[in-house]
């Protein structure tokens, strides 16, 4: 077996709520037909012996008739009376008598052909026989005909009544068997949804549970349920600590990072303000742009861990003009020194979300521009809706990222094959991360006129949920 057929026989496992409906059906299914087994049973059995007693009644009516005239057994019996006993309305009733040598005295003298055995006084006897073809309820009596004589009499009829009494009996059974199922089915069904909703309602709230919701869970659970309502709290207790720990960590790591770096790179300016050997200004050139690339890389890193530690549930309701215009201020600077041509084409674009993220995003895509745009780029920020989604776009007028490479280079640490930049390769794997955790898009698309890059960004308007 390969690992692949293993690892799908280990997935294909039964719910808490399947297993239960299988142990409870199983006995059901068991226990049902068994049941309706012993009832038919019952029942056929009290009913057969009902008509066997009418049978026999006959038998006795046919033994009252016996009579002794001058030392000879006489069957005292009419037109009417021989028109009576074999009266039914469903089956044909046969009778016969034998005296006691075992001669016919009256009746249907093929039912001697039966050979049923002998009784004695009062003694019966009931079976089932084929007479000619047809299959007969037999019954045989011993009757006293006279002094110390002992006559025979032998009853019998068709099996029509008995037959139609075994199909409704099977047919009341079976609906009474099957409703009865189904019932339990539908109770066994029931008890198990109720049993396990209170495990749904938790499953239902610990899905909603992210680092800012991580109070103790007050559900009213049975009393089973209990022991891991305590163990989810003592976990949240844990994860509450180590949130605490992981932020006070990067807050420090941040002043611990930036600190020097910004130290450094001011140091750098100052050689290069004062008089210095002009033998050295390319390698301070170049060590101011390796710190600048160390400090815009220890920024992305901890943008990443602040990502990720910040959960879903610090959103707000803002709007996508205000973060471009909040990144305006500290871009357009930048944007100028770089000799870029930045314009804003803003509308409001009300929208769900964490603005320090969405202002990292937008921080990201722009420093990307400069750094991948060219000389002189022009970059242009436009924000707006369309239709369900408020969106934020980037343009500029570079060379673009070849479709086939889009997919990589949000991926970090991946570039472009054509990169011809000094980034990390952090940037736009940093945009589509926030974009995701926004439940948002994030796309890389052809400019709309020229050659160039047009980063979209498309968030769900403010009161619309999106999945995705």
């Amino acid at each position: 077996m390969t690992d692949a057929a293993r690892s799908g026989h280990r997935r294909r496992t039964f719910s808490l709520k399947q297993r239960l409906l299988i142990w409870l059906m199983v006995p059901v299914l068991v226990a049902v037909p068994a049941a309706g087994v012993v009832l038919y049973r019952v029942m056929h059995d009290t009913a057969i012996s009902w008509l066997d007693q009418a049978l026999g009644d006959t038998a006795l009516a046919v033994s009252g008739l016996l009579r002794e005239r001058d030392g000879q057994v006489v069957v005292d019996v009419s037109g009417a009376t021989d028109r009576a006993l074999r009266f039914d309305r469903t089956d044909r009733v046969y009778y016969l008598v034998l005296d006691p040598a075992g001669e016919v005295l009256l009746g249907d003298a093929q039912l001697a052909r039966l050979r049923l055995p002998k009784r004695k006084a009062n003694e019966w006897f009931f079976t089932l026989a084929t007479l000619d073809g047809e299959s007969l309820r037999a019954a045989a009596l011993g009757a006293s005909c006279g002094a110390g004589k002992l006559c025979q009499i032998l009853v019998a009829e068709t099996l029509n009544k008995r037959d139609a009494l075994q199909q409704q009996l099977v047919l009341v059974v079976g609906l009474l068997i099957g409703g009865m199922a189904v019932l339990l089915a539908g109770a066994g069904w029931w008890a198990t949804y109720r049993g396990l909703r209170p495990l749904a309602q938790l499953s239902a709230e610990l899905e909603q549970r992210d680092l800012a919701r991580l109070e103790p869970l007050q559900h009213d659970v049975p009393a089973e349920l209990r022991p891991l309502i305590a163990a989810f709290n003592r976990l949240f207790e844990r994860l509450r600590r180590a949130s605490s720990a992981q932020q006070d960590f990067l807050a420090n790591a941040a002043h611990q990072l930036r600190t020097p770096l910004t130290s450094l790179r001011t140091e750098i300016d100052l050689a290069l303000l004062e008089p210095h050997d002009p033998q050295t200004e390319p390698l301070l050139k170049r060590l101011q742009s390796s710190v600048d690339r160390s400090a815009r890389l220890a920024t992305q890193m901890l943008s990443i861990a602040r990502a990720e530690a910040e959960p879903n549930g610090g959103e707000q309701a803002l709007d996508l003009r205000e973060i471009a215009a909040q990144v305006a201020e500290d871009w357009v600077p930048r944007a100028l020194q770089a000799g870029a041509d930045i314009e804003f084409e803003l509308e409001s674009a009300p929208a769900m979300g964490q603005s320090f993220l969405l202002r990292e995003l937008l921080a990201n895509v722009l420093h990307n521009c400069l750094n991948y745009a060219g000389p002189s780029p022009r970059i242009t920020v436009r924000t707006g809706c369309d239709g369900e989604w408020s969106r934020m776009e980037v343009e500029d007028n570079g060379p673009g990222i070849a479709p086939q490479d889009r997919e990589r280079a949000l991926r970090r640490f991946e570039r472009g094959s054509e990169s011809k930049g000094t980034g990390s390769g952090l940037g736009l794997a940093i945009a589509a991360d926030i974009a995701q955790r926004h439940r948002g898009r994030f796309e890389l698309l052809d400019a709309t006129s020229g050659p160039g890059l047009r980063v979209r960004l498309s968030l769900p308007r403010r009161g619309e949920r999106q999945d995705g």
